[in-house]
């Protein structure tokens, strides 16, 4: 009887840690999202290089923080191969993207973000 007991306890715990694995955690709701998270994470999350890969090639590229900004912007504005910081790879099989449609403002907030985001130097301190 002990031994049947102790069987359904780790049945029941396996059962409820499966469960867990796999549950859903709840989206954000639309309105709690800012910028960055509505315009930019959406497409990008199907990419295999992640935003935060493609920044450290932005960083490596541009290495400032100005210059990344600006660069990343211009890029945005008027997205052009010749101009792409992806390796041609990546490009051949996902091409450049598409003009964005945000504006100036709008544009400088989700970089602003993804600056913040991912800078390791602001990690470091």
């Amino acid at each position: 009887m002990l031994k049947i007991v102790k069987i359904i306890k780790i049945v029941l715990i396996a059962s409820l840690l499966f469960n867990l694995s796999f549950a859903e955690t709840k989206p954000k709701k639309e309105e709690n999202l800012n910028i960055y998270e509505k315009e930019c994470i959406p497409c990008h999350k199907y990419f295999p290089a992640s935003l935060e890969r493609m920044f450290m090639t932005y960083l490596k590229v541009y290495s400032g923080e100005l210059t990344l900004k600006a660069s990343l912007k211009a890029f945005l504005k008027r997205p052009d191969i010749e101009l792409s910081v992806m390796s041609d790879m990546f490009l051949e099989n996902f091409s450049v993207k598409e003009k964005s449609k945000l504006s100036n403002k709008e544009l400088d907030e989700a970089i602003n973000i993804y600056w913040d985001l991912y800078n390791v130097r602001n990690k470091l301190k």
